[in-house]
C-alpha cells in the first residue's frame, strides 16, 4: 500500500497548500494522513468564537469537515501553542513526530518549506524544520530508542518534499522559495480544494487571499530529500520510483 503523509500547521492549511495532491492519490489508491500541530487558535478570523477554547472548537470542527471532503485516511490534529511553535521544544516535538512517522510508515511526506511558504509565516517554518528532522530521525536506531523498546521499528520516509511556488506574494513579508522539481497536475481536483477550504466557515474572509492558490491547475514541490542519492530531476508524480512496502 502507498502512503502520503502530509504535516501542517493549521488547520486550513491541508486544504489550499496541499488539497490538490491529498484528493489526487486518495483518488489514485494511496493511504492519505494529516499531521497538524496546532488547532488555530490564534487566528485573526475567529467567526462566532468568543474566546480562545471556543475557537480552538470551532476550527477542530472545520478540519475535520474539511478532511472529510479530501477523504483523508487518517486525520490528526495536535494541540501545539497557535502561533508558538518558534518557542516549543524541539527535540520533544520532533520525537512526537517521529513516532507517528514510525507509526503510520508513509513512503512520501509533504509540508512546508522552511522559507514558510508564500505566507512567510513562522509557524510554517518550523513545521518544515520539525518534520525534516523527523523524517531523518525516524529511520535511525539511535534516535528515540524508547519508541523502539515500546513494539515501533525504524521507517525511512523515502521522499520528502517542501511545498514551493513560482511566484512571491509581495504583500507578504520577502521569502526564498525552493526552486521547483516536482509540478502536479490538479486541474480535476480544483473544485474538491476549493470545497475543502471553504469547510473552514470561520476562515471565509481569508478566501479572497487564496484563490490564487486554491485555483492554481498544479501544484508545485521541492524535492528535499530522497533515501537514494540522485541528481534533481523534473517530476510530475510525486511517488515516481517509490517502492511500496
Amino acid at each position: 500500500m502507498k502512503r502520503l503523509m502530509c504535516v501542517t500547521a493549521h488547520p486550513d492549511d491541508e486544504a489550499w497548500a496541499f488539497g490538490g495532491a491529498l484528493a489526487l492519490y486518495q483518488q489514485r489508491g494511496v493511504e492519505t494522513s494529516v499531521i497538524c500541530l496546532t488547532r488555530g487558535a490564534a487566528g485573526t478570523y475567529k467567526g462566532p468564537a468568543k474566546s480562545s477554547a471556543e475557537q480552538k472548537a470551532i476550527r477542530s470542527q472545520e478540519f475535520e469537515a474539511a478532511c472529510r471532503i479530501l477523504k483523508i485516511t487518517d486525520p490528526d490534529l495536535l494541540d501545539y501553542p497557535d502561533g508558538g511553535l518558534t518557542i516549543v521544544n524541539f527535540i520533544e516535538t520532533v520525537a512526537d513526530l517521529s513516532k507517528r512517522v514510525r507509526t503510520t510508515r508513509p513512503q512520501v511526506v509533504i509540508t512546508f518549506g522552511t522559507e514558510g511558504t508564500v505566507t512567510a509565516h513562522p509557524d510554517h517554518t518550523m513545521v518544515a524544520l520539525f518534520t525534516t528532522a523527523a523524517c531523518h530521525w525516524a529511520g535511525r536506531k539511535d534516535r528515540f530508542p524508547e519508541q523502539l523498546r515500546g513494539g515501533l521499528t525504524p521507517h525511512r520516509v523515502q521522499k520528502l518534499y517542501y511545498v514551493t511556488a513560482r511566484e512571491t506574494w509581495p504583500e507578504r513579508p520577502p521569502v526564498s522559495p525552493a526552486p521547483v522539481t516536482a509540478t502536479i497536475d490538479v486541474r480535476q481536483q480544483i473544485e474538491t480544494k476549493v470545497a475543502a477550504f471553504k469547510a473552514h466557515h470561520s476562515q471565509a474572509p481569508l478566501l479572497p487571499v487564496y484563490e490564487r492558490a486554491l485555483r492554481s491547475p498544479s501544484e508545485v514541490y521541492h524535492l528535499a530529500n530522497c533515501v537514494e542519492p540522485q541528481e534533481a530531476e523534473s517530476e510530475t508524480d510525486l511517488f515516481e520510483g517509490v517502492d511500496e512496502e
